[in-house]
Formats: structure tokens, C-alpha cells, sequence
């Protein structure tokens, strides 16, 4: 309708998109809408949330001005559209029941305890006074308890729960921060918590949390139900018990996250940067990689052995904050928690290796037996397992190891949007990513799919993705190798939909996964470094530079091949690949002392076995490295070799050996590199030169192509790119020649953001195609 004067009266009918749901986002247009002496309606639907408003035009317009800078913390706003609509003399604002259609929301994802009910859970006078679920519409669970959209209390566990009046009081006024809080609950009507023995059988005692605490201060091992799953926890201090939980969960070396209260506590073992507190304290709360103090190994003995870094986080539930709470005395200052505390909790995944974490009271019982001496459970059910994300702090900022809780399944926002696709990832630390729009929908970490319940994990993950946000795809995306349990995934859904299968390369995933992050569709240069994946060749590739354009790839170099006696046991017995390199380059003494440290009566059966493939991995080139230096033979974990490579080399600085370094055919061959280095005494200077004369070569070789194919935006990705010392001094060099550099920071470059690579592949390829 036409508007003549400023004063006259219109209304309109917004269209928001975003994380607007189960964030206090439609008491914010309630009391938004009052303050402006507006009238109308508010609801949620599948689409996200429809306000209609009327009033005077400069009203209005002040709403939608505030309506985008006065957010609340946790809502995000990705769109706004606004419809002129009759004035209809509406006499009050008013919240509507929700509505059902189709879906283009966001759900939330899990928010850590914020400050205001942080307070209340601490203050005797408070009703919720140390209630284990307090929670309000900033913070508490969001996805880990939502079985679909709109996220509304029946759509969630917390429907068996009935209100109590207070609680209803509280959920029903427009101006308590608890209006429309979905998990809303005190200890008259909501979940509660209770202590069993390793049996299942229930512990008496007085109070539960207390009780929890002295037994872990007794050092005992204890299952404690969290927001996506079960934490084993014990006292990060207690040498006894950590070695004792290292026994029971089969992790002889493999680091384990602690949780500590504040900076100031975690400041006797670790180093903490502004950008990591920061996260730390975020929303998100994740495990933080920080450098260790000088005492940090004296202090948490056993926690991060032979590394340099240790995993630390901080509480973000309530039950988490209440064993804070009871270790220092139930203090009466609010500010208690801003004080030093000498408690540090061990915090790692309650799963027996390997196996998706734990999520059911019962099945903690069961398959925690022999691991948990005691169990704090409680009877809100998660409907959705969700891990720890993990995070690394480096010298400039934070990059994403592991994304999970916190993060899922917020979506990454791409340049451009186009049919659905569900990607269904790699074999190795996968993810699967669904799009719909240009949104794009990352499952939380899955882990590897080698086991079938994580392969069944993987299956309900993107069942429940695709059911919440109704996306039928026309494309499937996969990985390219054959064999792997995301590529039959990826058959059975393209059977089911009708949809067109896509295999996708695997480091064209990687580069494409860190374009999706930056917006990038144009042509790229990129590094893929990483363990192994299956090339068009047939061949393991890991080391390898491409050229990617929104059509294909193209694989411009890569490192010189070396071989894999054993093929994939090479992955963890890094040893075979130094003794083939020792043997082939005649050097029988340090072939004869290699396999006294690895325990064998010779290598040289193992050095001449025919069953040696070739790769370009630089993933394996690591392992042989760390190997041949004396730093790490054999890996008890995944990446273990690589990372106590790159531990070694702390606080020495690497001399370029780009001298021992052959180009053959284009391709550096390191083998006379390592063989040298191996004769070094100091294996910590060898560690640091390696280092860096590969980011003087892959650098030098990137400089030069880039001139060539006058490309001037550079990705680097895969698993090796998480080393810091690398491809810090990667980034510095190339950027020196103006190169731009882009890497994955906010999805993992690792294996973890694969499956958002191959959806945009897809998505790039149609696009280029449809522009034709």
C-alpha cells in the first residue's frame, strides 16, 4: 500500500531465517515490538519465524533496525523479508502456537551455561539452587534433545516432563528470560540425577554430586551423562588414576582432555591465548589445544605424553559447574568461579575404543563394564549423540579439529545454493553433509567407519538431518574409493531417492571443502596433504597439488612416491617404510638398530617384501620421518608418529635442506633428506629441519605454478594441514609472493570436512553447467 506521510500507519508481514528457533528469538519481537508500541504476531513455523507488525512507518522502521542489532546470544539472522500487508487495527502483540510447513530453519545447536543461570545454580536463595538442568533461552541442550523442527517442547525429551506453575509462570511471560524455554525445569518437575555403582545398582548417600566428587577425589573412575553423551572422569592429577583408566580403556599414549574452572586455573599448565579463551568461553565451549607450561607435565602426569600440547575445556553444563562448585565449599561469593581452583577432571569420550560414544543409562552400564567404577546418570534422554568439538589454538587464531557439539549442525553458508545434495564422506573421522538452499548441513563427528555401529551411526545421522530439515536430494555424493561404507551409503540413498550418485576424489574434496568455507567457486590452487586416498589412478595419493575449477581437478605435482611394505599397516607401523628406505639406501647399521628398537630379530624379510605399494602420501612420509629419527616407531592412535614429530621440534628452529631435496620428473623426492637427518644426534633439530625445508619446497613448487597458471588463490587441506608449525610457515611463505591463502578453520581440514567438499563439488559443477 502507498504511504503518504511518515506518520501514517502500515504493517508488514517479516520472513526471518536463521537461528531464530529455541533462542528467545520470539520473546525478542515480543518485547522489541512493545518497547516501539507496535502490535501484532510472532510464531515459528518450518521456515523459520513470521512477525507481523503495525504501527507508525518510523516505528517500524526503528523495529527492523534493532531487530538486527539487538540479537539475542544465541540467535543469528541470515535473512529478512518483508511484505507490506493491510492494516487491520490490531489492538496487541501476541506469541502464536506454532506452526508446521516446510522446512528452511535452523535448529540450534547446544549452548553452554550461561552467566545469569550460572549465578542462580550457585545462589542458596535461588529456587533452582544447585538444580543439575537449569537452563534458560540462551543457553542449556537444543539439538542433542530435538527430534524435529519447529523446536518446540513436544518435539523434544523433554515432553515427559510437565511443568510445574512456577515453571509455567516462567515459560508464559514475555519478559522472563525463561519465556519459551524449551527444556525449562526446576526440581519439582523436571529430570534429576542419580548415582549408581558399577553394577547399575543405585548408590545411597545424601547428595549425588557431592558424593560423585569424593569418590573421583578417591580416584576412581566415573561415567557422568552429559549434553550429547556419557564423559569418563577422573582426577587429572592423580597419576594413579589415570594410568589406571588408560589400562581399562586400551589408550596406552592417545592425550585425554581436561576440564579445569577458569583461565587461572588451567594457567599452571597451559598457555592461553585471547582468541582461545575466547572460544573456550563461547557458546560452543570446546577442547582447546594449548601449549604446555614448563610444570605441565609434572602437575597432569600421564595426560599428554610426548606431546607438547594439552586439550583443555571448561565446564559447560550444570552438573559440570555444581563439581566445581562442591570442590571449593559451596562458597557464598557469586564470583566464586572466577577464583582459582586447584580441581582438574580428566574429561575424555565414555566409549570403548573405537565405538560411538555412549548416550543410554542402560547401555552406559553395559558397555562401560570393566572401564566406569560409578555412574551419574539422569533421565532426560539424548536423542542425538554428539562428541566434544575440538579446537587447536596457533599463533593467529583457532582451527577446528573436530566439529560436534556446539557447532552441529549450524549450517555453513555457501555462495550459491541448487538441488539437494547428501554427501555421505570419507572412510576415516567422517562427517556427512546435506544441503538444501544455499545452506549446507555438516552431521556431527562420526568417527571411523570401520566398526558397524559407527557405520550405523553414520546411516542415522543422515536420516535424522534429512528428516528435520525435509530434504530430498537429486544428488548423492560419495568418496571415489569402492570399498568404503560411505560409498555403499551413498548407493543405498541414490537407490531410494532416484538420485544421481556422484563419486568425488578425495583431495578434491579436501580443496573444495575449504572453497565452500570462503565462499570460493573460482579456479584455486591447492595443497592436499594427508594420510591416503584413493586417486584416479588407482594409486594412494597424499601429497598432492591440484587445480581445482568449479568443472574438476586437475593434479598438477605431487611429492615423489615412496614405498609401503606392509601397504596399509603403514599407517601405524611407520618402522616398515624406514626400513625399506634403510635397506634400498644400504645403510645396514641403522637398519640393524631400527629393528632392535621395534623388537624384531631382523627387517630384512619385511624391507624386501614384494607387497610394497607406492604413495604420494605425505602423511606416510611423516610417519617414516618420525620413524627413522627415533621419535615415534609405532602409532597407538591415529596421527600419533606426525604429531610427536612436530612435539619434538618445539622451540628449535628448522634450517632449510632444500639442497638434499631431488626433483625427479617434477617431483621432490625426500628420501635422501631423511636419511640424512637420520644420522643427526639431535632428533629434535632433525624434526625442525624437516619441517622446514617441506614448507620451503611444497612452497617453492606452489610459487611456481601459480606464475604459470596465473592463479592467484592458494587452499591448503588435509590431515597434515593441523600441523601448525607447517602450514603456518606455509601460509608465511606464500603469502610473502602475495599468494592468497585460505585453509579450514571453522570446518576441519582433516577428514572431518570432506563430505562438505564433495556436496560442493556437486553444487559447483551444476552451477558451472546451468551458466553454459
Amino acid at each position: 500500500m502507498s504511504v503518504n506521510s511518515k506518520s501514517s500507519i502500515r504493517a508488514e508481514k517479516l520472513r526471518i531465517k536463521g537461528t531464530v528457533q529455541g533462542v528467545g528469538f520470539r520473546p525478542f519481537v515480543f518485547v522489541l515490538a512493545k518497547s516501539e508500541g507496535l502490535t501484532g504476531t510472532v510464531l515459528n513455523d518450518g521456515r523459520g519465524v513470521e512477525a507481523v507488525v503495525e504501527g507508525p512507518s518510523e516505528a517500524l522502521e526503528r523495529f527492523r533496525t534493532r531487530l538486527l542489532k539487538e540479537l539475542p546470544p544465541l540467535a543469528s539472522i541470515e535473512s529478512v523479508e518483508a511484505e507490506d500487508i493491510p492494516v487491520e487495527g490490531r489492538q496487541d502483540f501476541v506469541i502464536l502456537e506454532s506452526r508446521s510447513n516446510s522446512v528452511s530453519t535452523v535448529i540450534p545447536a547446544d549452548a553452554a551455561v550461561c552467566e545469569a543461570c550460572l549465578k542462580e545454580l550457585t545462589d542458596k536463595n535461588n529456587r533452582r539452587y544447585r538444580y543439575p538442568f537449569i537452563n534458560c533461552t540462551h543457553c542449556g541442550p537444543r539439538y542433542t534433545i530435538t527430534a524435529q523442527l519447529p523446536y518446540d517442547r513436544p518435539q523434544t525429551s523433554m515432553k515427559v516432563f510437565p511443568m510445574c506453575p512456577d515453571c509455567l509462570q516462567e515459560y508464559k511471560d514475555p519478559l522472563d528470560r525463561r519465556f519459551h524455554a524449551q527444556p525449562n525445569a526446576c526440581d519439582v518437575c523436571g529430570p534429576h540425577v542419580e548415582l549408581k555403582d558399577k553394577t547399575g545398582a543405585p548408590v545411597s548417600c545424601e547428595d549425588e554430586i557431592a558424593e560423585l566428587l569424593r569418590q573421583i577425589q578417591g580416584g576412581k573412575i566415573a561415567a557422568v551423562k552429559g549434553l550429547g553423551g556419557f564423559h569418563l572422569v577422573c582426577d587429572a592429577a592423580n597419576a594413579v588414576a589415570v594410568s589406571e583408566l588408560r589400562r581399562r580403556k586400551h589408550r596406552p599414549f592417545k592425550p585425554f582432555a581436561v576440564m579445569t574452572l577458569n583461565d587461572l586455573s588451567a594457567s599452571r599448565f597451559v598457555r592461553i591465548s585471547e582468541k582461545a579463551s575466547k572460544e573456550l568461553h563461547s557458546p560452543q565451549a570446546p577442547i582447546v589445544l594449548c601449549p604446555k607450561t614448563n610444570d605441565a607435565d609434572r602437575l597432569l602426569p600421564g595426560i599428554a605424553p610426548e606431546l607438547n600440547r594439552i586439550g583443555i575445556m571448561m565446564p559447560y553444563t550444570p552438573i559440570h559447574w555444581l563439581l566445581f562448585f562442591e570442590a571449593i565449599g559451596r562458597p557464598e561469593d557469586p564470583d566464586w568461579y572466577k577464583k582459582e581452583c586447584d580441581l582438574v577432571l580428566v574429561m575424555t569420550s565414555a566409549n570403548a575404543g573405537g565405538e560411538p560414544l555412549v548416550i543410554g543409562n542402560d547401555e552406559a552400564v553395559q558397555k562401560l563394564d570393566g572401564i566406569a567404577d560409578l555412574f551419574l546418570t539422569h533421565n532426560r534422554d539424548i536423542l542425538i549423540r554428539c562428541d566434544d568439538s575440538v579446537m587447536q589454538q596457533r599463533d593467529q587464531d583457532v582451527q577446528l579439529i573436530r566439529r560436534a557439539r556446539g557447532f552441529t549442525p549450524v549450517a555453513v553458508r555457501l555462495p550459491y545454493g541448487g538441488p539437494s545434495v547428501i554427501a555421505t564422506g570419507p572412510w576415516l573421522k567422517n562427517t556427512a553433509c546435506l544441503t538444501k538452499g544455499d545452506h549446507a548441513f555438516l552431521t556431527q563427528h562420526i568417527g571411523d567407519t570401520d566398526r558397524v555401529s559407527n557405520c550405523r551411526t553414520l546411516a542415522r545421522a543422515v536420516e535424522h538431518l534429512s528428516e528435520i530439515f525435509e530434504i530430498t536430494p537429486k544428488y548423492i555424493a560419495c568418496d571415489l574409493h569402492p570399498d568404503f561404507y560411505s560409498t555403499s551409503l551413498a548407493e543405498e540413498l541414490a537407490d531410494k531417492y532416484d538420485a544421481e550418485l556422484v563419486p568425488v576424489q578425495h583431495h578434491h574434496a579436501h580443496i573444495a571443502a575449504v572453497m565452500a568455507e570462503h565462499g570460493l567457486s573460482e579456479p584455486v590452487l591447492g595443497l592436499a596433504l594427508d594420510g591416503v586416498g584413493l586417486g584416479t589412478d588407482n594409486k594412494p595419493w597424499g601429497g598432492e597439488l591440484l587445480k581445482v575449477t568449479p568443472e574438476g581437478f586437475e593434479r598438477l605435482s605431487s611429492i615423489a612416491p615412496i614405498k609401503m611394505p606392509g601397504a596399509d599397516k603403514c599407517a601405524r607401523e611407520g618402522w616398515r617404510m624406514a626400513a625399506k628406505i634403510f635397506a634400498e639406501n644400504g645403510k645396514t647399521d641403522a637398519l640393524e638398530k631400527l629393528a632392535k628398537d621395534v623388537n624384531k630379530p631382523s627387517l630384512r624379510l619385511i624391507a624386501a617384501q614384494a607387497n610394497a605399494p607406492e604413495t604420494t602420501s605425505l602423511g606416510r612420509l611423516f610417519d617414516a620421518a618420525a620413524s627413522m629419527f627415533g621419535i615415534c616407531h609405532i602409532s597407538s592412535y591415529e596421527g600419533e608418529a606426525p604429531v610427536r614429530l612436530q612435539a619434538a621440534s618445539e622451540g628449535r628452529r628448522g634450517q632449510n635442506r632444500a639442497d638434499l631435496v631431488e626433483v625427479i620428473s617434477g617431483h621432490p623426492n625426500f628420501v635422501r633428506l631423511l636419511l640424512a637427518l637420520s644420522e643427526y644426534a639431535d632428533k629434535r633439530q632433525a624434526a625442525a629441519d624437516f619441517q622446514e625445508t617441506l614448507a620451503q619446497v611444497l612452497a617453492k613448487k606452489v610459487i611456481t605454478v601459480s606464475e604459470k597458471e596465473q592463479i592467484r588463490k592458494v587452499c591448503l587441506s588435509g590431515g597434515c594441514c593441523l600441523n601448525s608449525l607447517l602450514t603456518q610457515r606455509l601460509r608465511k611463505l606464500l603469502e610473502q609472493q602475495e599468494l592468497q591463502v585460505y585453509e579450514g578453520l571453522k570446518v576441519p581440514p582433516n577428514d572431518g570436512g570432506v563430505s562438505l567438499g564433495q556436496a560442493w563439488v556437486v553444487l559447483m559443477r551444476l552451477h558451472s553447467t546451468a551458466k553454459e
